[in-house]
């Protein structure tokens, strides 16, 4: 059970084929970045220390300097492969568009 001054807080980190949540008991005055580092989820990512990454608490994307309050869940943003504009105009001038492929076999 969290004393007084620990509440929980969950860090979660989305790859292409697999994502993983980390529960944590943090204190008072912790901040977004400091959870992620004691998570040990940038162990996990592929190469998110040497790319960079952004941070997010349900969905609204956050500065790493945010303090973080009970229950907040701090999810890590990898950086995007390819502007989807771009993709976009790419695929168009190709006759394609960026439906998944699955629905592309029916």
């Amino acid at each position: 059970m969290a004393g007084p001054d620990l509440f929980e807080v969950t860090v979660v980190l989305a790859e292409p084929r697999h994502q993983v949540a980390v529960a944590l008991q943090v204190s008072r005055g912790i901040t977004a970045e400091g959870a992620v580092g004691l998570s040990g989820l940038l162990d996990l990512g592929e190469d998110l220390k040497r790319r960079g990454f952004g941070l997010a608490i349900f969905g609204r994307v956050v500065e790493g300097t945010r303090t973080l309050e009970p229950g907040d869940r701090v999810e890590v943003l990898r950086p995007l492969q390819k502007d989807p504009r771009v993709r976009r105009r790419q695929l168009a001038r190709e006759g394609r568009t960026m439906a998944r492929k699955s629905a592309r076999r029916r």
